[in-house]
């Protein structure tokens, strides 16, 4: 999910909290980590001096009490603050100064002068143990958020991979040997039994069956494949069993090369720069710039001692405490409210990103549609018969098939409660349809094969249905057309209301499909799609995804199938419909847990409000350094004030609550899909800045 707040993977990568490792194991550990540093923050800073002077409490007079706060702040140090020395080091090589060096320096300059001060080396005044262990602890804590909202779920590749079977069935002359997939080879025959994938690419020797292909070619209803048609691993035979003499195995396959378009589209998706990070980056200059200039003028001025405080004091102020929280807090209370509203955030990057999106795409099957074959329509031959006796007599002679259309049939019987009576001597013809004596009639049920077999003609609604890219099929009663049945894949309700209030927020929405180009546009304009791309194959989709960004539109992708995925991993942000595949949802920035399309407008508000949230709290925490680094700097000296140490750090505390408390309202935005479908503008999310001058 491609980092959006300033503390992100290139750092976290590159710290302590281990190289390669998984974000689950950096959560972990940025969790141990604060928990062990917060138990010794809290001796550290109840013996420093500096801080008991503040309080004005006093200290024990024993001889080990000096000694705490050195020995536990330096433990801090070498321990707590390895993370961001590890990151720092990794910005400088990279040349790309951001959060990690900005709090390493302050970190060190914070230890030296401590030690300093401590040793009577320095001056009393710079003994920082407290502020050092604060600053550490308040630091860890940014992080340990930040990781726990990075936690990635099943990996996109993994998903892939399961998509083929655990077993092939390998033909041998009269024997069948049970092998693993990846011990097939180029020219091996196998066999596929019904409801079985298959293990890989190649062409159908013998047999024919309805293919499911919806996994990998986005294409809604079963494909009829036979002898000489080409196969792709991974889909599944419906009805019928067959041999298929293998083409292509392992990294050849269409599979893989859908593995690789994933990986590629992740990989170079990964190095966006993060905003906090942008913020840090100005801050570290500005600190450093105003460190340097402090020394030379007071040295200039002939007070050296103040030369060597005011510079220690400028570079510990300048550590960015709010500036630690101001992202991470956002993005946590962000991936919350997400969650309750049935959204959930997998990349920080896609949340922000998601404000700026110019074009939704949206996959049709399974996203805009039910994903299934629906009954849409039934017509009677003539006025004797009724459409429900035609649905009746359909549904028994389809109840012992396991066809999605027969499955489809029999559902849409028992969802308009018409009784189905008992059918018996059930028969099934591949590619022409089913039989069965029903109440001692024979009825029959299929498409136009069956129609020619019989010597029929189809009834005259069937040309208005298959205008509209329906699948029709006629039922038959001793050999005499009685009706007909439109099936489709159905429109989700929830569609038209998500592209309706896209487009008046000024949202561009494309349908994409590997449906025939009928279908596609008999679906858009039901939903009020304009542009429409039909029969994009797999690969295509990544294709088209790259061309409407190369146009300069930021875009949003929205899919649950595995042809879906490289699409979803290449798109500004990739969003699945958590009904899908897991492969699609792991190459999602952004997955919706149910199947409502309407909750792309959901996140779309959350990344507007979000974004504000982040923008004031960064101009917070900002601000506060752009203020204070000069005063601690004594710009106002001649006139007689001079920031001390003590009130900068009151003034920093200070500043880390307002970022809280402002991260804190966005609980306050309400993100049902019907609250958000009635909005026709972002709703504006409450702010402490409303109330804080």
């Amino acid at each position: 999910m491609r980092g959006m707040t300033g503390q992100g993977h290139d750092h976290a990568d590159s710290g302590a909290a281990g190289h390669g490792h998984s974000q689950h194991d950096h959560a972990g550990q940025f969790r141990r980590l604060f928990w062990i540093m917060l138990a010794f923050a809290v001796p550290t800073v109840a013996f420093s001096e500096t801080f008991a002077t503040i309080l004005g409490y006093p200290l024990p007079d024993a001889a080990w009490v000096p000694w705490v706060s050195p020995v536990l702040g330096t433990i801090m140090y070498l321990w707590g603050g390895r993370p961001f020395l590890t990151g720092a080091i990794a910005e400088i090589r990279a040349r790309r100064p951001g959060m990690m060096l900005l709090i390493s320096l302050a970190i060190t300059v914070a230890v030296v002068a401590s030690l300093g001060g401590s040793t009577g080396l320095l001056h009393r005044d710079l003994e920082f143990w407290w502020e050092l262990a604060l600053l550490i602890v308040i630091m860890l804590l940014g992080h340990w958020i930040e990781m726990r909202s990075l936690a990635r779920t099943t990996s996109a590749l993994d998903s892939l991979a399961a998509l083929l079977p655990d077993v092939a069935e390998r033909i041998e002359g009269e024997a069948i040997l049970p092998v693993a997939p990846a011990q097939l080879r180029v020219g091996d025959l196998v066999l596929v039994r019904p409801g079985g994938s298959v293990p890989a690419d190649g062409t159908v020797a013998e047999g024919a069956a309805e293919l499911d292909e919806s996994m990998v070619t986005g294409e809604s209803r079963p494909v009829r494949r036979g002898a000489g048609d080409t196969v792709v691993a991974g889909t599944v035979a419906v009805d019928s069993g067959l041999r298929v003499r293998v083409t292509a195995v392992g990294g050849d396959t269409a599979l893989a090369g859908i593995q690789r378009l994933v990986a590629d589209a992740q990989n170079s998706s990964s190095r966006a720069q993060r905003l906090a990070d942008t913020a840090a980056g100005w801050l570290f200059w500005f600190a450093l710039g105003s460190a340097a200039l402090t020394a030379v003028v007071w040295a200039l001025l002939g007070y050296p001692d103040d030369a060597v405080v005011r510079t220690i004091t400028v570079l510990v102020i300048a550590c960015p405490h709010a500036l630690g929280l101001a992202i991470p807090l956002v993005v946590s209370i962000a991936t919350e409210r997400a969650a309750r509203a049935g959204v959930l955030i997998k990349d920080r990057l896609a949340l922000e990103t998601m404000r700026t999106v110019t074009t939704v795409v949206f996959d049709k099957t399974g996203t805009l549609t039910r994903g299934r074959p629906t009954v849409v329509d039934v017509s009677a031959a003539a006025p004797a018969t009724s459409g429900d006796e035609v649905l009746a007599l359909a549904a028994a002679a389809e109840t012992d098939s396991e066809h999605p259309l027969a499955r489809a049939i029999v559902a849409a019987a028992r969802e308009h409660a018409v009784p189905v009576p008992v059918a018996s001597e059930f028969r099934a013809s591949a590619a022409v349809g089913v039989t069965a004596t029903v109440d001692g009639r024979t009825v029959r049920v299929g498409g136009p094969r069956l129609l020619d077999e019989v010597g029929r003609n189809e009834l005259p609604v069937a040309a208005g249905w298959h205008r509209d890219g329906a699948i029709v099929l006629h039922v038959l009663a001793d050999g005499a057309v009685i009706g007909a049945l439109a099936l489709a894949d159905a429109v989700r309700p929830e569609s038209a209301p998500a592209v309706a209030a896209l487009r008046r927020r000024g949202v561009d929405v494309v349908m994409i499909t590997g449906d025939a180009p009928a279908v596609a546009h008999a679906v858009a304009a039901e939903v009020g799609i304009e542009r429409v791309l039909a029969g994009v194959r797999p690969g295509e989709k990544s294709a088209r995804i790259a061309a409407l960004r190369a146009d300069g539109e930021r875009v949003a992708m929205v899919g649950d199938g595995v042809n879906d995925a490289p699409a979803l991993a290449g798109a500004d942000v990739g969003i699945a419909v958590g009904a899908g595949t897991d492969v699609a949802i792991s190459s999602a920035g952004v997955i919706l847990a149910g199947d409502d399309p309407r909750a792309v407008l959901s996140v779309i508000e959350l990344s507007r409000s979000g974004y504000r949230k982040m923008r004031q709290n960064l101009w917070w925490a900002a601000g506060y350094n752009l203020v204070s680094v000069p005063l601690a700097a004594g710009v106002l000296a001649p006139a007689g004030l001079v920031l001390p140490m003590s009130v900068g750090a009151i003034l920093m505390s200070l500043s880390t609550v307002v970022v809280a408390l402002n991260a804190q309202l966005l609980r306050r935005l309400d993100l049902r899909p019907a609250t958000i479908d009635a909005a026709p503008t972002a709703p504006h999310s409450p702010s402490i800045m409303d109330v804080v001058p």
